[in-house]
């Protein structure tokens, strides 16, 4: 249960595709809580998702707090408490310096990243072993978290066309990491605010033990300014997990609803 409560965590901040958009995407404020769920019945747990302003080593920034963890049933044998933060220029949207501090059922991980964008270096300090290490990066690299953020801004909508395959780099506690999806189209979906119009993309995931195939995940992303995830859905070797945008607050568009419940 552990990989899968993480990769949906993690899928939250890759759902997107690199294009011109010049009206930014999100604002200071801006706050997601998504709620997860095992086979449609079984509430497994949540996360959230806060923006907030902030200046680091003189220079402004989005600072970007992501927690996640267990609830219900699912936190009696399998404990949960992540917590992600990623410092991001508020222009560029690169990241400076990111945060990952987890406990999953007793496997802790406390890593502090800061990336030289010029030199393409990431300076990897694991705070649990007390150890440093420098890795070459690709060009303007980005974090598991402003990866959201920066896509977010540069999706444009009007050039998707079915069949899309969108490929993305990352740089992840030691290691660059490149992931592709596939776009699938537009659909209405029916969300806890009423019925939003949204892109549905296919991730390619590794199928085996969690997965059932390689296209088993499926993502809905909202299709006005704000491209928010509404809804993912990974069909497992056992079951499925889902989550769904539960409560929001401080978008910086209007959210454009289709019809109320």
């Amino acid at each position: 249960m552990k990989k899968q409560i993480l990769l949906i965590l993690s899928i939250l901040t890759i759902t997107f595709t690199v294009a011109s958009n010049p009206e930014p995407a999100f604002k200071g404020g801006e706050w997601f809580k998504f709620k997860m769920s095992y086979s449609g019945f079984l509430k497994a747990g949540n996360a959230t998702l806060q923006v907030n302003e902030t200046t680091l080593n003189g220079k402004p920034v989005f600072h970007v707090v992501g927690k996640g963890w267990t609830t219900g049933m699912i936190k009696w044998f399998f404990k949960v408490e992540d917590r992600y933060e990623s410092y991001f220029d508020k222009t560029t949207i690169l990241p400076y310096k990111f945060i990952r501090n987890i406990d999953e059922g007793g496997h802790k991980k406390n890593i502090e990243i800061k990336f030289d964008q010029e030199n393409r270096k990431a300076l990897v300090y694991n705070k649990k072993h007390d150890t440093k290490k420098t890795v070459d990066t690709n060009a303007n690299v980005q974090d598991m978290v402003s990866t959201f953020y920066y896509l977010r801004n540069k999706l444009d909508t009007n050039t998707l066309k079915v069949g899309d395959e969108i490929k993305l780099d990352m740089f992840f506690d030691e290691e660059n990491y490149g992931f592709k999806l596939k776009f699938l189209g537009k659909e209405n979906l029916d969300t806890n605010f009423g019925t939003v119009e949204t892109l549905m993309f296919r991730p390619y995931v590794m199928a085996g033990r969690v997965f059932k195939e390689e296209e088993s995940l499926t993502l809905w992303v909202s299709n006005d300014k704000n491209k928010i995830p509404l809804r993912i859905k990974a069909d497992l070797a056992v079951g499925s997990l889902r989550a769904d945008l539960e409560a929001f607050k401080g978008l910086k568009h209007s959210f454009k609803i289709i019809a109320d419940n």
